[in-house]
């Protein structure tokens, strides 16, 4: 079972070098890794350069002013320059810890039926470290539990469907782990969770859909609007109903008064 590790990055030069060494010291050794870099401005480039005998180092040109529509060209990019048969995502800044392949590996091999595993991570917000609550949902709930982008590995075969189907470019918001997490927990129900911490997550330049002190800015709605839309859409592309609870019309009344 090979492993690909598709990392994307844009001004990371103080978290790249930790980055890379997270995957190179995996003590399962049957993997590559693919770097796209959205051209970066500060010192990344001549970081990554000392890694170029070890790993694939691209560089490619932002598609869009929107960071997500950016984020999800580079990783469709790595995946076509990828030959492995587990996916793993990987932000410039986060870390694997390097037990990480082997328990993917093992969750994969047990659970012959899933598609994607999804490990809750630490999250680190500068030198404090904290757990990443799952939060019990006692009534229904729409909204998947949202692991991050580092936090997601993926069978091939399920990327490819993935990248075909569901990595739609006219959702300038949302980024892959909003996408990957409502298509695999809520339509296709093929994931597992990994309860092993074997993923750092830095959460300080990171935005979310779920945060609440973001809920006095408009571009919180604008986001949690598109990312009904797209659960709808994806709910219509794979033939269920979808539908419109509260949540969805609070969100669309608030969205146009804000925005």
């Amino acid at each position: 079972m090979k492993f690909s590790i598709l990392i994307t990055s844009y001004n990371k030069d103080q978290y790249i070098e930790e980055t890379i060494s997270s995957c190179l010291n995996q003590t399962e050794k049957d993997y590559e890794i693919i770097l796209y870099d959205n051209h970066s401005t500060d010192q990344t480039n001549l970081l990554i350069e000392k890694y170029s005998e070890k790993i694939s180092i691209n560089k490619r040109q932002k598609k869009s002013e929107f960071a997500a529509i950016n984020q999800i060209d580079l990783l469709t990019k790595a995946f076509q320059k990828s030959s492995g048969d587990i996916i793993c995502l990987l932000d410039g800044d986060d870390l694997f810890f390097k037990n990480k392949f082997n328990e993917i590996k093992n969750i994969f091999l047990n659970n012959k039926e899933i598609d994607v595993v999804f490990d809750i991570p630490i999250i680190k917000e500068g030198t404090i470290e904290k757990e990443f609550i799952i939060k019990k949902k006692l009534f229904k709930y729409i909204w998947p539990t949202i692991i991050p982008t580092s936090g997601i590995s993926l069978k091939r075969e399920f990327m490819e469907k993935c990248v075909k189907n569901y990595l739609v470019d006219d959702f300038k918001f949302l980024e892959i782990d909003l996408k990957l997490n409502i298509v695999s927990q809520n339509i296709k129900k093929n994931f597992k969770f990994c309860d092993k911490k074997i993923t750092i997550y830095r959460s300080q330049v990171k935005n979310s859909i779920m945060t609440k002190n973001k809920k006095f800015y408009p571009s919180w709605w604008a986001k949690r609007s598109e990312a009904h839309d797209y659960m709808e859409k994806m709910y219509l592309v794979n033939r269920i109903k979808y539908k419109k609870g509260l949540d969805y019309y609070l969100t669309n009344i608030i969205n146009k008064i804000m925005n």
